[in-house]
């Protein structure tokens, strides 16, 4: 541990990471990503003694060396891949706070990014979109599509504000509030002239025999289809594709034979159209609940308490959290 050398009184890390300057920062950020240290100081616009002097001040104010000097360049190492972490982090929400304050100044109403499933999830957001839209015109509003398992990782790394999702681990809710808005049940779907469309008297023995397209192992709707045939001694005997791509799943059922469990929220516009048809199974488990998760601690920004409002209207829940 460090001492003050102005009292010689101990001093903490935490003492010590405020002596950490933006310009720090910046250099781990750029040193980071270039991993030489004569391209983070062209890139500074400083001299590379200088740039030395700088990785020497950190490392110091941390008591710990980040990188190992390499002869054709710098690796963090354990603790240097933390620290630069903290600086992307760090750097990613100086550049939100100018961005929204900058915004907010000019009369605006903020930013606001929100990662969110398909599904039935895709239909409430879409409805709430519109209506944040009528209430606040100026907001700029980022929309990622992804499953859930990906988006609890955007989520942590602060790309989005929002998640309308899932759990996919319960260690994730030592980290994340979550909100339940809605449950979502599914149905068992393939192309529109598939060989079983109409059957009388299916069951979960003669759909093991076809070619499945499924979910990654990572997802809910995955974990549900293995559960399902696995609580029934099944296993899959024809083949499989695995992808998190509702449109390339569509796509595969539309010119194969091959079946896919699906939310049925997002598969009945495409039976409507005929597109896709239901293969008549009655399943015995559905998806777990989907809602809303924000960063566990933090206080969701205006933008972002005002859009989850409106999913609460749009949803028909009150503020349930878990």
């Amino acid at each position: 541990m460090s001492h003050d050398p102005y009292s010689g009184k101990p001093v903490s890390l935490a003492q010590a990471c405020a002596r950490l300057r933006f310009k720090h920062l910046q250099f781990l950020d750029i040193l980071g990503q270039a991993r030489n240290l004569r391209l983070t100081a062209e890139q500074m616009h400083i001299t590379q003694p200088a740039a030395t002097k700088i990785l020497m001040d950190i490392e110091g104010i941390l008591e710990a060396r980040l990188f190992e000097r390499l002869p054709r360049g710098m690796r963090p190492n354990e603790l240097g891949l933390f620290t630069l972490r903290y600086a992307a982090s760090a750097l990613a929400d100086h550049r939100k706070f100018v961005d929204e304050f900058n915004a907010l100044k000019q009369g605006g109403h903020g930013h606001l990014s929100i990662g969110a499933i398909t599904g039935s999830a895709a239909h409430a957001l879409i409805a709430s979109v519109a209506e944040i839209q009528r209430l606040r015109p100026l907001l700029v509003l980022k929309v990622l599509e992804q499953s859930s398992d990906q988006l609890v990782v955007w989520l942590a790394e602060r790309k989005i504000d929002l998640m309308i999702g899932r759990f996919t681990d319960e260690t994730q809710r030592t980290q994340f509030q979550y909100e339940r808005l809605s449950s979502e049940p599914m149905q068992v779907v393939a192309g529109a002239h598939h060989p079983l469309r109409g059957a009388p008297d299916l069951d979960l023995a003669e759909l093991s025999h076809w070619p499945w397209i499924l979910y990654p192992s990572s997802t809910a709707v995955r974990k549900v289809s293995d559960d399902i045939f696995g609580r029934n001694g099944l296993t899959l005997t024809s083949g499989t594709v695995e992808t998190p791509s509702f449109l390339f799943a569509l796509e595969m059922m539309q010119t194969t034979d091959m079946l896919s469990l699906q939310p049925k929220a997002l598969v009945e516009r495409y039976f409507n159209r005929g597109l896709l048809t239901r293969i008549p199974i009655e399943l015995p488990d559905r998806m777990p609940d989907y809602g809303m998760l924000t960063r566990l601690g933090e206080t969701p920004t205006p933008a972002a308490l005002a859009f989850m409002d409106v999913m609460r209207h749009v949803s028909g829940t009150t503020n349930e959290t878990a």
